[in-house]
């Protein structure tokens, strides 16, 4: 019957190693959870920009209507157009 050592010590470690364990399932729980909802993308270009970080929301804009021209949505002449408006605004 002193699987653990014995006496209250043997209690102590086993119930200290337990909520150890359940911890540590949690945690990977939440890391994955975390992994599969979003959580690995990069945080970088999610990030709002600081005061001192001028033109970060036209290089935004232009990336996106870059993109937008790479699948098509948008003609030639309309993304040369838009992109004379961004860069008109800065």
């Amino acid at each position: 019957m002193m699987w653990y050592g014995g006496g209250w010590g043997g209690w102590f470690f086993m119930a200290v190693f337990m909520v150890l364990f359940w911890a540590l399932v949690i945690a990977g729980i939440v890391a994955l959870v975390r992994y599969v909802g979003g959580g690995h993308r990069d945080r970088e270009s999610a990030r709002p920009p600081s005061s001192d970080e001028r033109g970060w929301g036209s290089r935004r804009a232009e990336e996106l209507l870059a993109e937008r021209f790479a699948r098509g949505e948008i003609e030639e002449d309309e993304y040369k157009r838009r992109l004379a408006l961004l860069r008109e605004h800065r």
